[in-house]
């Protein structure tokens, strides 16, 4: 199975869609009488021990990459790298969310009830940020080397020294014939 690196537009993409539906939602609920959500003190926690986890889990499928670890369960190595790559998207998407719903608060700062979302959501964006970087450098340390197979690099170099032995092989017994 061959896993690639998410690309970088997947997290652009989602930064713009965040951004664009927390925008959205701010200025949506200024023509109704429904008040905006933010984000509660609870999430932003919550999302910042989700980050540290998923740091810590790839943290160690990266000494077993690296190899100070001997062996590592392949379940926790592959559910690692796709909690990585989700909490990078993830990340990326709510911190558009909160980044839009922060812009559209940003005019109404003089407003007491205003002055507590712009907290919270400042607060939720610079979280979801972190997050995505967390998701970003856990999928790189859960990158493992390639292995010794045809895409290998090394595979051409070893293939070009089997020719050329082969060869050499193949030309010597006719020279020491003709002695």
């Amino acid at each position: 199975m061959r896993i690639s690196r998410t690309p970088w537009w997947y997290y652009v993409i989602a930064v713009v869609l965040g951004a664009l539906i927390g925008t959205f939602l701010v200025w949506r609920t200024r023509t109704t009488a429904i008040a905006p959500v933010g984000a509660p003190w609870f999430v932003s926690g919550v999302l910042f021990v989700l980050g540290i986890v998923v740091l810590v889990l790839a943290w160690q499928v990266h000494q077993y990459v690296i190899g100070k670890v001997k062996e590592i369960d392949v379940d926790k190595a592959s559910t690692t790298l796709v909690l990585c790559k989700a909490l990078a998207i993830a990340g990326a998407a709510l911190a558009g969310y909160y980044g839009g719903e922060l812009a559209m608060c940003i005019v109404w700062r003089d407003v007491a009830f205003y002055q507590g979302l712009i907290a919270e959501c400042s607060v939720a964006c610079a979280v979801t940020v972190i997050d995505m970087i967390i998701g970003i450098v856990g999928e790189g340390w859960c990158q493992l080397p390639p292995q010794e197979g045809p895409e290998h690099p090394n595979a051409k170099k070893r293939k070009k020294r089997r020719r050329d032995a082969a060869v050499a092989a193949v030309s010597r017994p006719a020279d020491s014939a003709k002695r």
